[in-house]
């Protein structure tokens, strides 16, 4: 499932595998070259999503190269 998803370089969101843009910050530049996965459901109250800068919540990767 999650391994033919692609995340985004600049926020890390995980998309669906036919995404031309990010869903989350509209970037373009996606991957599949990435490694971790984190689902956020409360990221005000998240120590994990404060160390990543997430403000939305979602599925992201923790390594994105």
């Amino acid at each position: 499932m999650a391994e033919d998803r692609l995340a985004c370089r600049e926020c890390h969101h995980v998309n669906d595998p036919d995404s031309q843009t990010c869903e989350h910050c509209g970037s373009s530049s996606l991957t599949e070259d990435w490694a971790g996965y984190v689902i956020i459901t409360q990221p005000e109250e998240s120590q994990i999503a404060e160390e990543m800068n997430v403000t939305k919540a979602g599925s992201y990767a923790l390594k994105v190269r």
